[in-house]
C-alpha cells in the first residue's frame, strides 16, 4: 500500500533530506566560517558514509573557530 512506488514525490523527498544529513557537516562548517572548512568537506566526502567518519566531521566542524589576526 505505502511504498517508494507509491509516490515518486516522497522518494524524491527522502532522497533530497538524507543527502542534506549526509552533508550536514559540511553545512556547519561552512555557517560557522571555519579555517578548515575545504579539509571538512574532503572528510566529509571521504568517510563521511561511515558513521565515524560522519561524527569526526561534525565534531570537527563544531569546534573553535581561529579569528584572522
Amino acid at each position: 500500500m505505502y511504498g517508494p512506488e507509491s509516490s515518486p514525490f516522497l522518494g524524491i523527498l527522502l532522497v533530497l533530506f538524507l543527502v542534506l544529513l549526509y552533508f550536514a557537516p559540511t553545512f556547519v562548517a561552512s555557517r560557522r566560517k571555519h579555517h578548515n572548512a575545504m579539509a571538512i568537506f574532503v572528510l566529509n566526502v571521504a568517510l563521511g558514509w561511515t558513521f565515524l567518519g560522519w561524527v569526526g566531521a561534525l565534531v570537527w566542524a563544531s569546534t573553535a573557530v581561529r579569528k584572522p589576526e
